[in-house]
């Protein structure tokens, strides 16, 4: 297990932040709850927007990996063109790739990326943007209560 501190997540922001300006610059960015939300606020900000929406995924609980994915909680997203989709972690990327398949559905005609801190090599899909690969779990400093 890594635990991963603020100071580095300060740090990871940035990095992240610059490489979806100068690659895709959203017209507005979906966090996933509850993982993509603290680094959904973080990137909103470093790229000056305030059009950042959430929707819920439910595939873990705690540590364990559910049978099935709830995806619920869609914002309206029809008058964007291009959004990005932020996460924390892509781990086996069967949420993300959901998530996708079903905003897809409902939004043909708006281009969808994935900004995530971590991926994991073995995971169905890479985000565009990402930071960190892995192979182990992590504990973010925002799981501390």
């Amino acid at each position: 297990m890594i635990v991963y501190p603020y100071e580095e997540f300060e740090k990871d922001v940035k990095v992240l932040a610059k490489q979806i300006r100068n690659n895709f610059n959203p017209d507005a960015i979906v966090a996933v709850a509850r993982g993509g939300m603290t680094l959904g606020h973080f990137l909103a900000m470093h790229i000056n927007t305030r059009l950042i929406f959430t929707l819920n995924s439910i595939h873990y609980n705690d540590t364990a990996k559910l049978g099935h994915i709830e995806i619920f909680n869609i914002p309206e997203l029809s008058k964007f063109d291009k959004v990005l989709i932020v996460d924390d972690i892509i781990d086996s990327g069967e949420t993300m790739q959901e998530i996708l398949r079903i905003l897809k559905e409902k939004f043909p005609k708006i281009e969808f990326k994935v900004a995530s801190l971590f991926y994991k090599d073995q995971a169905l899909l890479e985000p565009e943007f990402k930071v960190k690969k892995t192979d182990e779990w992590i504990e973010f400093f925002w799981e501390k209560i």
